[in-house]
């Protein structure tokens, strides 16, 4: 099943950019990232510190349907540790149900 995805609303460069997240990525603790919008295609690879990392899936999801393996995921322990960095990165930002968000799943590239 290979659906079609919308046209991308920013680029894989885009994707992680926070230290404290690429650390995370580097040591292989965060393997997705949740953004509004789309940032990459599959087989898209990004480059952080020298390092390549492939996207290997990418799909949306509300927040409602956040587990803690999702939370595990992005580099945190519960769903409410999640949302707190969220919330903490965005001032203002509702945290809704409903809301979707695109995820973005990487690997390290072989």
């Amino acid at each position: 099943m290979n659906e079609t995805l919308p046209p991308k609303t920013c680029s894989i460069d885009r994707l992680v950019t926070k230290e404290a997240e690429v650390s995370k990525v580097l040591a292989g603790s965060k393997t997705a990232c949740r953004r509004n919008g789309r940032y990459a295609d599959i087989g898209e690879t990004m480059e952080l510190n020298g390092n390549s990392f492939t996207v290997t899936k990418v799909y949306q999801q509300s927040l409602g349907e956040l587990t803690v393996e999702d939370a595990k995921a992005e580099g945190h322990e519960t769903v409410d540790e999640y949302r707190d960095s969220i919330l903490s990165i965005h001032p203002g930002m509702p945290w809704l149900p409903q809301m979707k968000v695109w995820v973005h799943e990487f690997q390290k590239a072989e």
